[in-house]
């Protein structure tokens, strides 16, 4: 199929359509990130977003249903330089282009990505719409033009669950036939209690549960809006505040949430969460002009002076300005432009992180991270 991207700013780049064919429309942004484009598909942060792939070459290695950070792809559209027709690996359990066709998700190939990038990165990310059904330019501009910006955008209510669930490897729902999982869970081996977490899902990932879970943690995941009363009626050793997407400052009812928890949980946020904490904590955010996404970002822990390589997704950052120097410790910093990467209260058992530590795909260097929430929740409790 013959497909066309255009940007709201005018500019258009021809290619090739896969996956879904028809139209999609979102934000779009960039991610440097070698391998895992399953694993971003089904990321609910980008949820409103269309996806561009800096790796030449994508579904080389087809799919595979336990590699799902949720139920399905949350990405409104995706482009890539080559798009691979085959699956050249032994978990394959789908052609890539079949998968983005089962779930609707339109891809864009054979264009310049790096144009493209290049472009992004020089005016900031920008609306888009992808379609193979409509060769009128002007009016692909118009419809770009037309979409609702992400600043202002509430999308954590949008992408959560709607009702709380407990993360469990016995839920089918859950199931990642992960033995490493499973022996997690029961954490009878190492002999630890197992600790009970409320997980706010924004926008959750599957393997933020799973690092939990091999903790030693029983989650309980809630949706968005759930209150700090209701939190505190499941009676958890510690409260954890996911990622997601949108703009974080609509998520007021999450802050109030959050507000209540100070000195009362330990608290452990990442991403959107970690962004919520900034804005609980007195402090604001911006949005970033193309933002960070991709697998490979330099961040400084000012704690002990060494530099993890570390997976991104945000389009938003915290003020390190704004924060209030006497009460919290800026802890983390990106080298690529120095903002802030994590945070933690010089005396409330509260840390947050701005990038991944879970990965999924990227490096494990921060792993660390919930081994320090794991022993927060020990030391408060006693």
């Amino acid at each position: 199929m013959q497909s066309i991207l255009a940007l709201e700013d005018g500019r258009i780049f021809h290619g090739l359509g896969y996956g879904h064919p028809g139209e999609c429309r979102g934000e779009v942004v960039f991610n440097t990130s070698l391998t895992g484009y399953q694993e971003i598909a089904t990321d609910p942060s980008y949820a409103g977003q269309i996806v561009v792939l800096t790796n030449p070459q994508i579904g080389n290695y087809g799919t595979c249903q336990a590699d799902n950070e949720s139920a399905k792809p949350y990405i409104e559209g995706l482009i890539v330089r080559e798009f691979s027709p085959i699956s050249s690996n032994w978990r394959s359990e789908q052609v890539t282009d079949e998968y983005m066709e089962r779930y609707s998700v339109p891809v864009l190939a054979e264009i310049d990505t790096r144009a493209l990038v290049r472009h992004l990165r020089t005016y900031g990310v920008m609306r888009g719409v992808i379609s193979t059904v409509e060769s009128d330019t002007n009016l692909l501009v118009q419809k770009a033009r037309s979409l609702r910006k992400m600043d202002g955008t509430d999308l954590a209510r949008v992408v959560s669950t709607k009702s709380v669930y407990t993360f469990d490897v016995t839920d089918s729902r859950n199931q990642t036939g992960d033995p490493l999982l499973a022996v997690g869970f029961n954490q009878n081996a190492d002999g630890r209690k197992p600790l009970h977490v409320v997980a706010y899902d924004f926008g959750i990932k599957q393997n933020i549960l799973r690092m939990l879970v091999r903790e030693g943690c029983r989650v309980t995941v809630v949706p968005a809006e759930t209150t700090a009363e209701d939190v505190f009626d499941l009676k958890p050793d510690g409260v954890f505040l996911s990622n997601g997407p949108g703009d974080p400052e609509p998520v007021d009812y999450a802050v109030r949430a959050i507000r209540k928890f100070l000195g009362r949980v330990p608290v452990f946020g990442i991403c959107l969460g970690h962004q919520l904490t900034g804005i609980a904590l007195g402090g604001k955010t911006y949005k970033l002009k193309f933002g960070h996404h991709g697998g490979n970002h330099p961040v400084r822990n000012n704690l002990t002076g060494k530099v993890e390589i570390t997976a991104h997704n945000h389009n938003f950052a915290v003020d390190p300005d704004s924060i209030n120097a006497n009460e919290v410790e800026l802890t983390h910093v990106d080298l690529n432009d120095q903002t802030l990467e994590g945070l933690r209260h010089r005396t409330l058992p509260l840390f947050s992180v701005q990038y991944h530590p879970e990965a999924a795909p990227g490096p494990h260097d921060s792993n660390y991270l919930f081994r320090d929430f794991r022993r927060m929740m020990e030391e408060w409790k006693s």
